[in-house]
């Protein structure tokens, strides 16, 4: 088994920081191979260029975005680490996955409408965030983030969704981070 982080986090202190942690430990645990990619620390560039479009659609798909598309290609198991930054993906992730989950390589228009090219690949997804869980959940903030992440990006690419983690950080103590740790370390260890 082969799983890919794409972890996205400036500060390496932080919560995220934790979530990658315990994911590496968990995956590996399972036997699994894992690569972390963490957009910072590589400078991933997340500006989709004129110039990235034009090889795109020639078919000459610019070096950086075929590292990417070779790791993913190679993964069985995706796993996406980054914050919710006001109500949506940080800046990086989202220029990761406008260069990255390209036409061609992640979907293809076909006569019966769009094909996601990337089936048989299982994604987690942990997005702490700072708004509390009674803004939120009563609002139907996190259904509005899993109806633009979950299924507008990955299941679009043919990316089963096993798990999207939404936690709230605002207000939290360290025994419920220590809480949240578990309940990934669970999850990584029956899935």
């Amino acid at each position: 088994m082969n799983t890919l982080i794409i972890y996205a986090h400036p500060n390496p202190a932080s919560f995220s920081s934790a979530i990658k942690e315990t994911i590496v430990k968990s995956f590996k645990a399972k036997g699994s191979e894992v690569t972390v990619r963490d957009l910072y620390a590589t400078n991933f560039n997340p500006i989709l260029s004129g110039s990235d479009l034009q090889q795109i659609h020639s078919g000459s798909t610019p070096a950086d975005i075929k590292v990417e598309q070779a790791l993913i290609t190679k993964a069985d198991n995706l796993v996406f680490i980054y914050p919710i930054w006001w109500t949506g993906l940080p800046a990086m992730v989202k220029g990761y996955i406008d260069r990255v989950f390209s036409y061609g390589f992640s979907y293809i228009a076909t006569e019966n409408g769009i094909e996601g090219q990337l089936k048989g690949k299982k994604v987690i997804i942990a997005t702490p965030h700072g708004t509390p869980r009674a803004y939120y959940e009563p609002t139907g903030m996190w259904n509005s983030l899993m109806q633009t992440q979950d299924k507008g990006i990955f299941e679009f690419c043919g990316i089963e969704v096993s798990k999207h983690f939404f936690f709230p950080m605002m207000g939290t103590e360290q025994i419920d981070r220590e809480g949240y740790l578990k309940e990934v370390e669970t999850f990584v260890e029956k899935f």
